[in-house]
């Protein structure tokens, strides 16, 4: 007979509220170490062990400060094992309830949208908002779990339908071959856009929707593990043993990292259907566990992390080191400071910047811009802001993936004049043709690293279309030394476009 349980748990809501705050803020030891051996794997002076030296710096960063790895705190999903008997309305409700306190306190960015009128909820609450999964088992505690998954890497998901063909590796069939095919395809799709050095999650077969949750629950396991299946652990490893050839890297900078786990679990299908599902994960890999006392919710113990050991820094240096060669620029800029920077140039940006994402970037086709943005700074960036007195702070603050807003920035920075945008991952032909005709620069921040780009804010200077929620709105930052990269520039020159291409050369060469 099963335990006799209570219909609340005391401790239940601060255990969950518990679990976010840590998920969010502290990666898991097995992705620490991963990103320890990237760091180590990438040589002096290169773009790609810059950028893994500010990711190490943002990490410390964020437990200190207990603050948000990365501002992009995704969409909530929590894996929950129940006894026989437990009372799962009761759960359902407190977990709400804790993600909503959390996001109160800055710990989750109010990611919950409408999908028909686009309004935020701005409690990260709202038809499936959060995504919580329940399943019994036949034992006296509770399990948690919780991944925290953000918007640029879900993007970046892919979903294959064998056989078919794959640009630079040609047929894929329906075998393990096709699935390895597959799978390096997802990673070399992904680029910079889903902030490698990243995870992937696959799965074999299932039906779409099956698939893909399948592939994301791939990601629970840890880094370091071995599959149980024989004929999945050998392609687990020679995916980690080839993939890295790709020279895509840290950011899509080029370098000698680019994944830093291949997860692959099967389900079976029906006769008509062959699905690879892949749910890519960045490097702010955010996922941790706790088991919990059944009569009181209390923490028994946690999972991936031992609170018993301490956590070792990453970095035991300031992560973004000078060379003296870096360009000052202060904004507002001029088309003459602008076209003087070329692709590969470390810039300290100074003065006025304003964010400006999906919602932006559509109104200002149509609209006026509630702001002056000749000469201007524009960050794609939905950063998390809390009130702090009568005014605002910034408490976590990296780059969204830009490519969303290839249909817009063009003639966004035609019509308005704007010299710089700031993102991640790059754009495409219309923003590198706009750059060049009318003399404005595309700059790389480095994905992810929300606690150290806060730190170059030094104020809020005001908010404009806040009707478009807080990551959505126009936010008018003052900034100190801003560092990022050229990567696009004046003159029709894009490491993206250069690094897409070598990359799949270098894809057509593993797949033989």
């Amino acid at each position: 007979m099963p335990t006799l349980l209570p219909e609340t748990l005391p401790s239940f809501f601060d255990s969950v509220l518990q679990l976010i705050v840590r998920t969010s803020t502290d990666l898991p030891p097995d992705v620490r170490a991963a990103m320890k051996h990237s760091l180590v794997h990438e040589p002096e002076g290169t773009r790609a062990r810059q950028a893994l030296t500010i990711i190490a710096q943002n990490i410390d960063l964020a437990v200190n400060n207990e603050g948000a790895i990365c501002q992009d705190t995704g969409m909530p999903t929590f894996e929950v094992h129940v006894p026989v008997g437990a009372n799962q309305i009761v759960m359902r409700r407190q977990i709400r309830e804790a993600v909503a306190e959390a996001t109160k306190r800055g710990k989750l960015r109010s990611n919950s949208v409408d999908s028909i009128t686009g309004e935020n909820s701005g409690n990260n609450l709202g038809p499936g908002t959060p995504i919580i999964h329940f399943d019994q088992w036949e034992r006296d505690e509770i399990e948690i779990k919780l991944i925290l998954k953000g918007g640029g890497c879900e993007n970046t998901n892919a979903q294959y339908a064998l056989p078919m063909e794959l640009p630079h590796l040609g047929r894929a069939d329906r075998t393990l071959d096709g699935v390895r095919k597959c799978i390096l395809h997802a990673v070399w799709q992904a680029q910079g856009k889903g902030c490698s050095p990243g995870a992937v999650g696959v799965c074999v077969g299932g039906d779409r929707t099956s698939g893909y949750l399948h592939a994301k629950e791939q990601l629970f396991r840890t880094l370091d593990d071995v599959n149980a299946d024989p004929r999945l652990a050998e392609i687990e490893a020679s995916i980690m043993a080839t993939v890295n050839n790709l020279e895509i890297g840290p950011m899509g900078f080029g370098g000698k990292v680019t994944l830093i786990g291949c997860k692959i679990g099967a389900l079976n299908r029906l006769p008509a259907s062959f699905f690879v599902s892949v749910a890519y994960d960045c490097w702010a890999f955010r996922r941790l566990g706790i088991v919990l006392d059944a009569t009181s919710g209390a923490i028994r113990r946690w999972l991936y992390r031992d609170p018993a050991h301490p956590i070792v820094p990453m970095f035991d240096q300031a992560g973004f080191q000078r060379t003296g060669r870096e360009v000052e620029l202060q904004s507002p800029l001029s088309e003459e400071q602008v076209r003087s920077l070329k692709v590969g140039d470390v810039v300290l940006v100074s003065g006025r910047m304003f964010t400006g994402r999906d919602a932006v970037h559509s109104y200002l086709m149509k609209h006026e811009p509630p702001v002056d943005l000749r000469g201007s700074v524009l960050y794609h960036c939905g950063p998390v802001v809390v009130k702090d007195g009568d005014g605002w702070r910034v408490t976590a603050a990296g780059p969204t993936t830009s490519i969303r807003e290839e249909p817009y920035q063009g003639e966004v920075i035609r019509r308005y004049g704007v010299r710089a945008v700031i993102g991640k991952g790059g754009m495409g032909a219309r923003t590198l043709a706009a750059l060049q005709e009318h003399g404005a620069v595309y700059l790389n921040a480095i994905g992810g690293a929300a606690q150290f780009y806060a730190q170059s804010i030094r104020a809020v200077d005001g908010v404009s279309l806040m009707e478009f929620g807080s990551p959505e709105a126009m936010w008018h930052l003052s900034v100190e030394q801003f560092p990022a990269i050229v990567t696009m520039d004046a003159h029709g020159n894009s490491l993206h476009k250069d690094i897409e291409e070598e990359s799949g050369q270098h894809l057509e060469t593993i797949s033989v």
